[in-house]
C-alpha cells in the first residue's frame, strides 16, 4: 500500500454519461449530509496512520473535490504529515481558475484534469451539463499560472461517443506541454450501462498516435504505475495508457481508496467497504484503527480486472450476465473516486 486515494465529497457539478449518468443522479438524488462527511482534522487523522503503513501519495478526489469548500486548507494539513512524498488532486478543472492559485499556495504540488474532448459538442455530450470548453482550459491555464505544470489530462475514450477526439487531444496536449493519459471506458458501479463493445483498447489509441506521432515505450518508474509510458520519438512529450480492461494490473496494485463518509476499499470495483468512521468517532486509539487497517489490507483478494477480461474473452460466455455473476454490486465512481 503506497496511494491513497481520498475523496472529499461525492457531489458534481458534471453529470459524465460513464459516471453520474443524469437519469439516476437527478434533482432528487439524496447526497450525503454533510454531517456524514470525514471532517479534515478525521481525514488528517487516518492519514497520518496511512503514512505510518508506508502510504506515500495522497489524491484528493470526488465526485468534485473542488466543491468541497476551502480544501487548500485540507491540502496543508496533508503536506505536513511526515514521509509523504505527494500530494495531488483530480478534477473536473470546472472551477480550478478560482482555486489553483490557492492549492498551490496550501502546498499542492502537482493536479489531473479530467477532459474528454476539445470538441465543444462532444464534451457537451459527455458533461451533460453544457459546460464548455474553454473554461475547463482556463482552469488548466491557471493552474500553469500557479506552477502546478506539468498538467496531466486524464480522458476517457468511449467508442462511438468521442474516439474521433484521440489525435486532436494528443496534438493539443503534446503543443502545450501537457501529459495527457487515455483511459479505457470502464465497468465502475451498475450506472454508466457499460458494455465491452464500446471499450476502444489501449493497442488501438496507440496505433493510431504512432501512425501520425510515432511514439515508443518508456520504462514504469515504479511498481504499480498504472499508466503504461510512451514518449514522442522527437522528444516532444509523452502519452499514458490506463489499460485496466484489456491489460489488467491487479496483482501490482498498491492503491487504497476512502470514501467522503469513511469507508475504505481495496479496489474501484469493490462492492464492500471497511467503515473507518465508526473508529474515528468511536473510542479507537490510532494503534486500534493502524492494526484494523493493516489487517484489511492483508486479507484483501481482489482482482475484478483479471475476472472481466477473462469473462469478455471467453466466447461460450454472455458478457454482462458473467460479469454480473462476478461482482454484483460495486460501489459507484462518484463515491470511490475514480
Amino acid at each position: 500500500m503506497r496511494d491513497l486515494r481520498i475523496s472529499v465529497t461525492d457531489r458534481c457539478n458534471f453529470r459524465c454519461t460513464y459516471c453520474m449518468p443524469r437519469e439516476i443522479y437527478g434533482r432528487d438524488y439524496a447526497f450525503l449530509p454533510r454531517a456524514e462527511l470525514l471532517t479534515f482534522e478525521e481525514i488528517t487523522r487516518l492519514a497520518t496512520i496511512f503514512a505510518a503503513l508506508g502510504v506515500r501519495k495522497f489524491r484528493l478526489t470526488g465526485g468534485e473535490p473542488l466543491l468541497r469548500r476551502d480544501l487548500d486548507q485540507l491540502v496543508t494539513m496533508l503536506t505536513k504529515i511526515a514521509g509523504v512524498d505527494d500530494v495531488t488532486l483530480t478534477t473536473n478543472g470546472s472551477v480550478l481558475a478560482r482555486h489553483a492559485h490557492r492549492l498551490a499556495a496550501g502546498g499542492l504540488k502537482r493536479i489531473t484534469v479530467s477532459l474528454d474532448s476539445l470538441d465543444d459538442a462532444t464534451f457537451m455530450r459527455l458533461n451533460d451539463a453544457a459546460f464548455p470548453v474553454r473554461n475547463v482550459l482556463g482552469g488548466i491555464a491557471a493552474a500553469v499560472d500557479a506552477g502546478l505544470a506539468p498538467i496531466k489530462v486524464n480522458m476517457v475514450v468511449r467508442r462511438g461517443v468521442n474516439e474521433a477526439s484521440v489525435l486532436p487531444m494528443a496534438r493539443w496536449a503534446r503543443d502545450e506541454g501537457h501529459i495527457l493519459r487515455f483511459i479505457e471506458y470502464m465497468d465502475v458501479g451498475h450506472t454508466n450501462g457499460w458494455r465491452m463493445d464500446d471499450v476502444v483498447p489501449a493497442a488501438e489509441i496507440l496505433a493510431d498516435i504512432d501512425a501520425e506521432m510515432p511514439i515508443e515505450a518508456v520504462p514504469p518508474r515504479y511498481r504499480g504505475e498504472v499508466a503504461t509510458r510512451w514518449r514522442y520519438r522527437d522528444d516532444s512529450g509523452e502519452v499514458g495508457l490506463i489499460a485496466s480492461v484489456t491489460q489488467p494490473f491487479c496483482g501490482d496494485c498498491t492503491r487504497a481508496r476512502l470514501t467522503a463518509d469513511g469507508q475504505l476499499y481495496t479496489c474501484l470495483f469493490a462492492n464492500n467497504g471497511s467503515d473507518l468512521r465508526a473508529l474515528l468517532r468511536g473510542e479507537a486509539d490510532d494503534a486500534a484503527i493502524k492494526d484494523r487497517l493493516e489487517q484489511i489490507w492483508a486479507k484483501r483478494d481482489d482482482r475484478y480486472s483479471e475476472l472481466r477480461t477473462a469473462a469478455t474473452r471467453s466466447p461460450s460466455s454472455s458478457r454482462l450476465p458473467a460479469l454480473a455473476m462476478i461482482d454484483p454490486s460495486r460501489v459507484e465512481m462518484s463515491r470511490i473516486g475514480g
